[in-house]
């Protein structure tokens, strides 16, 4: 089977034969080769696809979309040619509510229930803050985004690219910062939460709240660390989840 990879999904290491598709969502002004790692580093049962959002990288010169459910829709469009295989989601920061958001639809509109869903660094749907990081200027921008220490130094420190890449931060920022989940029934799929225990964006208990989020099986998992917590715990953080993919049924 032939798909269109041109726009919305990235395939570093493609694994044709693979029992299940892990779709790989970013953070907020992160690209779709943030998980390039991942597609070297998953096993043979598990075939990658990273989502590249417009705005970025060779998307640079589309409009950033700007709501989480835009992206959601669009996602789960894209997607929809690869949904012979089962997919898992896995989503740091605001990848995790677009992967949620995700997976919901796959439920609501085919009748498909997620192999699992990885939600990283993000507080649970049920909770709320009040987060206005999308009304400070540049610099206070700036600040939030060197603070939880995600993007390439190298970015930061040069004020060409950085002038590229902040329209796309910003949005995805106000995507994130204004998103209100609507009302809606429970997933069934496996959700697995991992969490950094000195991340300024969720607490543990804001992460432990995802068990509201499905009706399957809840696993909660904390790291040390901060928001990127998963740069310094690579290793184990992916196998977690080929283990969860890949373990025989019980």
């Amino acid at each position: 089977m032939t798909h269109d990879n041109t726009q919305w999904i990235r395939r570093y290491n493609p694994r044709g034969d693979a029992a299940v598709r892990l779709v790989c969502l970013p953070h907020a002004g992160g690209s779709a080769s943030y998980f390039l790692p991942v597609a070297r580093a998953m096993p043979a049962g598990i075939d990658v696809l990273a989502v590249q959002y417009p705005g970025r990288q060779d998307r640079l010169r589309e409009p950033s979309l700007e709501t989480i459910p835009d992206l959601a829709d669009a996602v789960f469009t894209a997607l929809l040619p690869w949904a012979d295989r089962p997919l898992a989601f896995f989503g740091h920061s605001m990848g995790a509510a677009i992967a949620y958001e995700v997976a919901r639809r796959f439920e609501r509109e085919k009748g498909l229930t997620a192999a699992a869903l990885f939600a990283s660094g993000r507080r649970a749907p049920s909770t709320h803050r009040v987060e206005t990081v999308h009304l400070r200027d540049d610099n206070g921008l700036m600040e939030d985004v060197r603070l939880l220490s995600g993007t390439d130094a190298a970015v930061l420190a040069d004020e060409e690219m950085l002038s590229m890449v902040l329209p796309a931060i910003r949005v995805d920022y106000r995507a994130i910062e204004t998103y209100v989940p609507e009302p809606g029934p429970a997933l069934h799929c496996p959700v697995h939460v991992l969490v950094g225990d000195a991340d300024p964006k969720v607490t543990v208990e804001e992460a432990a709240a995802w068990r509201a989020a499905t009706e399957g099986p809840f696993e909660l998992k904390v790291y040390p660390g901060g928001h990127f917590y998963l740069v310094d715990h690579q290793a184990d953080v992916l196998h977690r989840i080929a283990d969860a993919l890949l373990a025989p049924p019980t």
